[in-house]
């Protein structure tokens, strides 16, 4: 067997593989956006501003939420990749991947305090991909992030700190997004998930 067939039958066809990764992404992409950002900020002053209360609160809650705007993001990325093997059964597509986002969502109990904005993320993503599933599929680096706004909005760090450094953080968080689109290509292989999600759900 070559090498590059050998790589190709390990990659992953399951729905619940797909699962996974979606919630597994979608929490790095908001960790490692948020923290990398607030830990470069703080510089020496890292472990004050981190064991502040008040700090960790709202850090808690910028987590969550941008945790749930990028699960919206990694699922319509997810979409875009798989789309040219659905043919005409775009619909039911989008169908099973709002079904892993649900079940994503549902994965991790968020604070009562964010439970609001889950069911929010949860009611929105339908009206999302069916908007992207009105143009052609759009690579990572063009994609629309839902996360974008959100980090912006809830950022432990006040909006006077941040002057000149949006083309930084929007740049940070494009670049979680291309590399998770660099991960879903190496680990699956699309047309046998794409056969699998429209079919075994």
């Amino acid at each position: 067997m070559a090498l590059l067939d050998f790589f190709r039958s390990r990659r992953q066809v399951l729905p619940s593989d797909l699962a996974r990764f979606l919630h597994g992404q979608a929490a790095y992409v908001a960790q490692k956006t948020v923290l990398d950002y607030c830990r470069v900020k703080a510089g020496r002053s890292e472990k004050q501003l981190f064991s502040d209360p008040d700090f960790q609160a709202a850090l808690a809650h910028c987590r969550w939420q941008v945790f749930f705007a990028a699960l919206a993001d990694v699922t319509a990325l997810v979409e875009a990749h798989l789309r040219p093997y659905a043919a005409d059964r775009k619909d039911l597509l989008a169908q099973r991947l709002i079904a892993l986002h649900q079940a994503a969502l549902l994965s991790e109990t968020p604070p009562p305090e964010e439970a609001p904005s889950a069911a929010d993320a949860r009611d929105a993503l339908p009206h999302y991909l069916a908007t992207l599933q009105q143009e052609p599929p759009l690579p990572a680096h063009r994609l629309p992030l839902t996360a974008e706004a959100v980090l912006f909005a809830t950022l432990p760090i006040h909006s006077e700190q941040r002057q000149g450094e949006s083309i930084a953080i929007k740049g940070a968080l494009r670049f979680q997004v291309v590399t998770t689109q660099q991960e879903l290509e190496r680990r699956f292989d699309a047309a046998t998930m794409t056969r699998n999600l429209l079919t075994e759900m």
